[in-house]
């Protein structure tokens, strides 16, 4: 089964979240009926960035790795470097 690192956008005020995920497209909609307290008053959400990870302690280490950066301009390089 895979596992997937995601990034969304707010196209209401362009705040990220960070999350991970067996099931991506389930999740997104999820995200956007309002499922999750951070995420149900930035709606609506946009997916700008995914990895894939082939289990899910892999998936939740690489989620952490990200979150820890605290740093807007890491993941604006990441969504960046994969358009690219």
């Amino acid at each position: 089964m895979a596992y997937f690192v995601y990034i969304l956008e707010s196209e209401r005020d362009g705040s990220y979240y960070v999350g991970y995920t067996a099931d991506l497209g389930k999740r997104i909609d999820r995200h956007n009926q309002g499922d999750g307290r951070y995420t149900r008053g930035k709606l609506p959400w946009k997916l700008i960035y995914h990895e894939v990870f082939d289990s899910r302690g892999e998936a939740m280490k690489r989620e952490r790795e990200i979150k820890g950066r605290k740093d807007r301009s890491y993941i604006t390089k990441l969504v960046e470097t994969s358009k690219g």
